[in-house]
């Protein structure tokens, strides 16, 4: 299908408020993303480097932090060279592409945080099996499954949204949303195709988030009975839980404010609301696993005792 669009350039007006202090907000932000940087390529590389953590939890959270610089990858140096710039302006091309980026990076850490929960359900709940069910094989199916399903939704959801013809150029946020894009389509134009893949991908990532609520149950409930599971679960299932409750809380509340929010609040409060899910997961995930996991916590003080000796 043709792209019938006759708009090029957006304008992201979100970041109007700030140029008053863009330099403070420029150093901070540069800063803030190189210590996501730092941070999550630490974890990859402890975890790719040594041998003892080539284990499917581990290798789940080289992927979480592999996904945590994807997505902020997809933000920050186009944030950064905002705030330098006199205007803030994305081609028609860059803006789809950024929000396909948004969207795959958060729906990617969903999936990534549920196959973890399918991980950590068959160490407690079926610690005899676990070798068998969680083989190489097995594993790299589920981190393909946890890639691969965003990626196809939102490829077919961004070139959809590419055939709509827009009547609109400003983007009042930070960075390009989709379903932002899909509004400033002209009234006379047919989004009904657009608007059931959202309902669809909505479903799939609710049933996502339903199975993880479903293995956290057996686990709470086979961990009662003993207390060296206990302690397993503390262990390596509390960082997990809370990476998953902190990422569903600031999605789901960017989401909602999106949709049903009031557009009377200060736009530094709207921008801070919208750009929760880049700031915190990507820095906490990284922070959480590395003090928790033994293992990860052991190899970062040896590294440090080594380096001061």
């Amino acid at each position: 299908m043709e792209n019938v669009s006759v708009v090029r350039i957006f304008v992201l007006s979100g970041i109007n408020e700030t140029m008053n202090y863009r330099i403070a907000i420029f150093s901070f932000t540069l800063l803030y993303y190189c210590v996501i940087l730092f941070l999550n390529i630490s974890i990859i590389m402890i975890i790719i480097l040594d041998q003892n953590l080539h284990e499917p939890m581990y290798i789940l959270l080289c992927s979480l932090c592999f996904n945590g610089l994807y997505g902020t990858t997809g933000f920050y140096p186009k944030f950064l060279f905002d705030l330098l710039s006199s205007s803030q302006q994305i081609s028609y091309e860059g803006c789809l592409l950024q929000a396909f980026v948004m969207y795959s990076f958060a729906c990617c850490e969903l999936s990534i945080l549920a196959v973890m929960a399918y991980d950590r359900y068959v160490a407690i709940c079926r610690p005899l099996h676990y070798l068998s069910v969680m083989t190489k094989r097995k594993l790299a199916q589920l981190i393909c499954f946890s890639w691969l399903t965003p990626f196809c939704i939102f490829s077919i959801s961004i070139f959809l949204t590419s055939t709509l013809k827009l009547c609109g150029s400003k983007i009042p946020k930070l960075f390009c949303v989709n379903w932002i894009i899909v509004k400033l389509t002209c009234p006379d134009t047919d989004t009904v195709s657009s608007n059931i893949l959202s309902y669809a991908t909505i479903i799939i990532y609710v049933c996502h988030g339903l199975f993880t609520i479903w293995t956290y149950m057996h686990m709470t409930r086979t961990c009662v009975r003993s207390k060296d599971d206990r302690a397993r679960f503390m262990q390596t299932c509390v960082p997990h839980l809370v990476s998953l409750v902190t990422f569903l809380v600031v999605i789901l509340f960017d989401l909602m404010y999106m949709r049903f929010g009031s557009t009377d609040l200060p736009q530094s409060i709207q921008n801070f609301i919208a750009i929760e899910f880049l700031l915190i997961p990507p820095v906490m995930n990284p922070l959480i696993y590395g003090f928790k996991l033994t293992k990860i916590r052991n190899r970062i003080i040896g590294f440090v005792y080594v380096e001061k000796k």
